[in-house]
């Protein structure tokens, strides 16, 4: 028996567009003007929906179960860089993530904010509208502040060993082997 498919709709004539070795999950949903790179995986019931503006996701990200990826009308692209993680249940909005970002679960990241290379936003923060979150910080709380840096042992053991994880249980789903990966979605 065949797995079902995830949901891929274009939208006024533009549709998603997948670098290699992407996985989706079968009930993730990616919808019109969203152009994914190689290696990002979406989970179980997330939402990437570039129906109203564009969303550009870089390589080797992951969005995780339940979340939901969105953008502004006429106003704010989402613009989301590598080796990042969206927690499960987070909202990313009309914003700009650079790299290696661990988004925390339940976290929400609002229109025209510019979150720095390296960062860890807390689960649960609320990362208001035009924010610029510095590099190399921990930001908490809502609305989210400044906690603390983010110190190498930090970025090595929590930001990109989740990244690099989440490529792992990918694998698992594509032909239930990492070393196989399925370059169609």
């Amino acid at each position: 028996m065949a797995a079902p498919a995830p949901l891929i709709l274009p939208v006024r004539g533009i549709t998603p567009r997948f670098g290699a070795d992407c996985w989706l999950a079968p009930n993730a949903t990616v919808v019109g003007d969203v152009v994914m790179g190689t290696g990002c995986s979406v989970w179980f019931q997330a939402v990437v929906r570039g129906d109203v503006n564009a969303i550009r996701i870089g390589d080797r990200v992951n969005i995780q179960d339940g979340a939901v990826i969105h953008c502004t009308y006429q106003r704010s692209v989402t613009e989301i860089g590598d080796d990042v993680s969206i927690g499960h249940k987070a909202v990313i909005h009309g914003c700009r993530i650079e790299r290696d970002v661990l988004v925390g679960m339940g976290a929400i990241v609002m229109d025209a904010a510019v979150i720095g290379t390296g960062t860890i936003i807390a689960a649960g923060a609320v990362v208001l509208e035009g924010t610029i979150v510095e590099p190399g910080s921990i930001y908490a709380g809502v609305p989210a502040r400044k906690v603390k840096s983010v110190s190498p042992e930090l970025r090595e053991g929590e930001v990109r060993r989740i990244a690099r994880n989440y490529l792992m249980y990918s694998g698992w789903f594509r032909n239930d082997s990492p070393e196989a990966p399925d370059t169609t979605v």
